[in-house]
């Protein structure tokens, strides 16, 4: 399960790093580059602070090949058509339900706390997307004001994912479970427009 989840994740992160890059008028190098940073960004560091043996995408290289896939297809298709005015936080928004629970499974079975679990998954899913911004000169989403709700999609679905399964509900129906709900919350951020209130100091 979190192998596929994964993949898709990895997928969808590199269509979304491929448009940010084509909307700065990127080559296909940056493309690439771009695409890949934002797909495996947030893996490798949850790899890293949680030092697991091998970082996912050097121990199994399936999934570079995915985001050079992915990529390709992103380059071929915005070259004859136009992608849907809202295609980037689509594909934001299907890595971050993907990455959080892929992230939140992988803390929990390194036996971490609830709370590291909720808060790695939460890392996991917005951090390729912040390394994607940051890269490409833009606010990223998450410190955007004005964004619809982002990190608590995605720590709403890892609740909701535990919550199951301390219910005793299998962790296959739990894991696609807290998949949807982070894509649902966000989605419906995105066409409502639910936004957190903005944090802001008095001024005296």
């Amino acid at each position: 399960m979190v192998y596929y989840l994964g993949l898709v994740g990895v997928a969808v992160f590199a269509i979304s790093g491929a448009l940010a890059a084509d909307r700065k008028g990127s080559d296909w190098v940056g493309v690439l580059f771009l695409a890949s940073a934002t797909a495996l960004g947030g893996g490798t560091l949850r790899d890293v602070l949680l030092k697991r043996e091998a970082v996912f995408w050097i121990a199994n290289p399936t999934y570079l090949w995915v985001v050079i896939g992915a990529t390709v297809f992103t380059i071929i298709y915005v070259r004859y058509f136009k992608p849907p005015t809202n295609a980037l936080n689509f594909a934001d928004a299907i890595g971050l339900a993907m990455f959080s629970i892929v992230g939140a499974k992988i803390a929990e079975a390194e036996g971490m706390t609830p709370l590291i679990v909720v808060t790695m998954g939460v890392f996991t899913g917005v951090a390729g997307g912040i390394i994607r911004d940051v890269l490409a000169n833009e606010i990223p989403l998450i410190f955007r004001s004005g964004e619809p709700i982002y990190s608590v999609s995605a720590a709403s679905g890892i609740i909701a994912y535990l919550g199951l399964k301390y219910l005793g509900v299998p962790s296959q129906t739990a894991s696609l479970s807290g998949v949807a709900v982070i894509a649902a919350t966000r989605f419906a951020g995105i066409f409502w427009h639910i936004k957190l209130p903005e944090f802001s100091v008095r001024k005296h």
